[in-house]
């Protein structure tokens, strides 16, 4: 193997030249990490398009999240009722 920057003979294990320092091997850059926008979706919508936000920042199965916030429906002093309002209000459109 040799340096692609120097053009040293190098060990086949080496992992910098030992002349001019240069990596060996290219650099892995990670790829930029896409951020995720909590937001109401309007389209597909039954009520206010909270529950399809929701799901697809969760990246899950809407029907799936309509349950749950059924299920938070029926939690006695309605903490799935004032969530979804205030999630109504408060989550920007798509």
């Amino acid at each position: 193997m040799f340096c692609t920057r120097c053009g040293t003979k190098l060990d086949d294990a080496a992992r910098f030249c030992t002349k001019c320092g240069a990596p060996t091997t290219a650099i892995c850059v990670p790829a930029p990490f896409e951020t995720k926008k909590l937001r109401r979706i309007l389209r597909g919508k039954k009520i206010a398009g909270v529950c399809a936000g929701y799901a697809e920042y969760f990246n899950m199965d809407v029907t799936l999240m309509r349950v749950i916030w059924v299920g938070l429906l029926l939690v006695p002093p309605n903490i799935g009722l004032i969530a979804y309002i205030v999630s109504w209000i408060v989550l920007p459109k798509e």
